[in-house]
């Protein structure tokens, strides 16, 4: 909606400014006039700058900005004065000026999940609904505590995460240099040598098929490569489409052992989600659907939704969860258990720490069997390259 900035006089004369969002001018000039003041000049100001609507500020930067906010509060800071320190604090400069449009608004009578909604970028939309209700239920300092305290331990699972898959990768990618490096600066070396083993057509298959390889990687490996770099873009922009992110979430977690682990996270992050939402007074239906895009996972998010109407029409949350297949049973039973002992916020809090718990472990073992599996490969393509080099050495030696 756009927002207009205003100069006014109140009743007795003195000079207000501030800024509102209206759908028209004619609306906004309503609106003022109905806080009793006298529009002496109206603009509509600029849409947030493209900085605001592209850039990012890191997880754990926004954990500490959310803990700062509430330990102010809690200290009996007011929170212009509280938005104000932490802005002066930040050293990130997308932030510092975010902080200070947030401030600005919340100077002008903008409540703070209102004035945090408009850079969705920065903060997300869970942020603004736990802030909403704490704002509305008088818990304030204590929802943004539970913001810094989720922000925080989504992140360092995330880390975690990335961390568990650095080695293997980095396997991966020494093992194709290594190999690469071989068959372009090794392999070419030895052909004018088995030239004449080739001539007699006594040279053996496997170096044969090694020095057309390596002379189609030669000739070809530029345009391999980068035809490789073009479908990897293509498939990354593939998987951001709609139909592309479906048909790949619907895969994933049909894949042995790996697709448990991805759903298992999921289903954490809903739980985790869902009962942080609830346990600072967020609505059940809202809470659903903001849990449901957490979730990451297209097919997970719609089964959220299905339940949301279900619960809408008076059903139990676990009942529809349960018919959708994608819940593990355990889950489905805590939740049944939690929602007839009205503890479900506090569940589900629990079933998100225990899930993540074993799909780490899972995670951990998957990792450790795939770093050797890893190391095999590599070794298996240096010793193919050498034994094909060395039998047709061997070959000429018994001739000899």
């Amino acid at each position: 909606m756009p927002e207009f900035s205003y100069v006014a006089v109140d009743s007795s004369g003195k000079k207000v400014t501030g800024s509102i969002e209206a759908a028209t001018q004619r609306e906004a000039l309503a609106t003022i006039a109905s806080r009793e003041l006298y529009p002496v000049e109206i603009r509509a100001e600029a849409p947030p700058r493209r900085l605001f609507q592209r850039s990012r500020v890191p997880a754990q930067t926004m954990a500490v900005v959310y803990g700062q906010l509430a330990d102010l509060l809690r200290s009996g800071v007011p929170l212009l004065k509280a938005l104000q320190i932490v802005r002066a604090q930040s050293i990130h400069p997308v932030l510092k000026e975010v902080l200070g449009e947030v401030a600005r608004r919340v100077e002008d009578g903008a409540g703070l999940g209102d004035a945090m909604a408009r850079f969705p970028h920065i903060f997300s939309e869970m942020a603004v609904s736990m802030v909403r209700a704490g704002s509305e239920g008088g818990f304030l300092e204590e929802a943004l505590y539970r913001v810094s305290e989720f922000t925080e331990a989504t992140e360092d699972l995330r880390k975690r995460v990335k961390g568990a898959m650095a080695y293997p990768v980095m396997l991966i990618v020494i093992g194709t240099i290594v190999v690469s490096a071989l068959l372009v600066f090794l392999v070419p070396k030895f052909e004018g040598l088995f030239e004449n083993l080739r001539n007699r057509n006594e040279l053996p298959a496997l170096t044969e098929g090694l020095l057309s390889f390596s002379a189609f990687i030669q000739s070809w490996g530029l345009w391999v490569a980068g035809g490789l770099i073009v479908v990897i873009m293509g498939l990354r922009a593939w998987l951001r489409s709609e139909s592309g992110r479906r048909l790949w979430d619907r895969y994933i977690i049909k894949v042995p052992v790996l697709g448990t682990i991805v759903l298992n996270f999921a289903v954490a992050r809903f739980c985790r989600v869902l009962g942080t939402l609830l346990r600072n007074g967020v609505q059940i239906l809202r809470a659903l659907e903001i849990a449901s895009e957490a979730t990451g996972n297209v097919l997970l998010a719609e089964a959220i939704q299905k339940a949301a109407k279900s619960i809408s029409q008076g059903q139990r949350l676990a009942v529809p969860l349960a018919s959708c297949r994608l819940f593990p049973p355990m889950v489905i039973e805590m939740i049944s258990v939690a929602e007839e002992a009205n503890t479900l916020e506090t569940v589900l809090i629990q079933i998100a720490e225990a899930l993540e718990r074993r799909t780490w472990r899972q995670l951990d073992v998957g990792v450790r069997l795939l770093e050797p599996i890893l190391l095999l490969l590599v070794a298996s393509g240096v010793l193919v390259v050498v034994v094909a080099l060395l039998l047709p050495i061997f070959k000429m030696s018994q001739a000899i």
